[in-house]
């Protein structure tokens, strides 16, 4: 037998490859990275030290960048504005000097504290992204999107029956790697959308899906087929998750929860550990996301389950009505205008 002939194996073994080879160039750029940080908290203390003893003012720092910028040209950020911000900087976590720093803070990268510092006041939330940012190796603008979405709220919020199926450590990191609900505003649709055309877009713009699944999943595949006995069956969406060592389903429902779906991808999750799933995997988890959800009759579907599930809602923010999406100017509409406003 060819030693690469199982492919599924294979795929999972390379992106756990590709992970570490991420991990450790993360690490590198980090060990730089924490230089640079405690370089600027250290200008932002002594310009603060030097306005409060000797009395200057802003002036200072625009001295200061224009004579390093002529002595040092060479070396980059040292704007006036960049200046500003060790200032603010130092002020903002000179409090926490006496006890500790943390470590964080001199993990991530500058614009990201600039970022943090920009938008969130709350000290230990600003941790929490700092954290998080670490963990997930959001960039600049992942980190600026995922505040902006409020992913703090939404972590672990989820309806499961993950304490009940899973073991006590297991289950609380499971629960904290999934969300409720899940926003999709990077699909446009229209209202009357059906569950195969929110799958295909969710799978054309996957970079966007995985991005707000969370850090750790890897796609399998849409409409998995799985053959139980003489039958055949399709799962809407398979993911392999990297951290939690399991494969996990997704199901798409349109429109509000109905306690039958719970019992299909119970089914689904315990045909996957059976017929894909490594014996050293953890076993399979079944996420059903649909637009609403009762509580108390999400949480009664789940009690005798024997798979871990979870139930989340998703929200598609850019729902146009159908007949406005058909009266949208095409692309060849609008050159055709331009093309007849400049024949004018």
């Amino acid at each position: 037998m060819n030693e690469l002939s199982n492919v599924k194996d294979y795929n999972i073994f390379f992106l756990e490859i590709k992970e570490q080879i991420k991990i450790s160039q993360q690490k590198a750029i980090t060990s730089v990275n924490s230089e640079l940080i405690m370089l600027y908290y250290k200008i932002g203390k002594s310009i603060n030290q030097k306005q409060k003893a000797e009395g200057w003012g802003s002036k200072v720092i625009k001295r200061l960048s224009s004579d390093l910028k002529n002595e040092l040209p060479k070396v980059k950020g040292f704007s006036e504005r960049n200046i500003m911000f060790m200032l603010r900087f130092y002020k903002e976590y000179a409090e926490n000097e006496i006890v500790k720093l943390p470590v964080s803070l001199f993990q991530i990268s500058w614009s990201h504290n600039i970022i943090l510092m920009q938008k969130i006041k709350d000290r230990e939330l600003r941790y929490w992204y700092m954290q998080k940012s670490l963990e997930n190796g959001w960039s600049r603008d992942v980190l600026a999107l995922m505040i902006k979405s409020e992913v703090h709220n939404r972590e672990a919020k989820l309806v499961s029956n993950f304490k009940q199926t899973l073991a006590p450590l297991d289950s609380d990191m499971v629960q904290q790697s999934f969300k409720d609900p899940y926003l999709f505003d990077f699909l446009t649709m229209d209202e009357h959308f059906r569950e195969r055309e929110l799958e295909l877009n969710l799978v054309e713009h996957m970079e966007n899906f995985l991005l707000e699944l969370g850090s750790g999943f890897a796609f399998v595949g849409r409409q998995y087929k799985l053959e139980v006995g003489e039958k055949e069956f399709y799962m809407d969406l398979l993911f392999y998750h990297l951290k939690l060592r399991c494969y996990v389903v997704i199901e798409l429902k349109k429109g509000e929860f109905k306690p039958s779906y719970s019992g299909q991808i119970n089914f689904y999750c315990s045909a996957v550990d059976e017929l894909l799933a490594h014996e050293s995997d953890s076993p399979t988890i079944g996420l059903i996301l649909c637009q609403e959800k009762d509580e108390v009759v999400a949480e009664y579907s789940l009690r005798n389950m024997s798979q871990p599930i979870g139930i989340s809602e998703y929200e598609l923010t850019e729902v146009l009505p159908k007949e406005f999406v058909s009266s949208l100017p095409t692309i060849e509409m609008i050159e055709n205008e331009f093309t007849k406003i400049e024949g004018q």
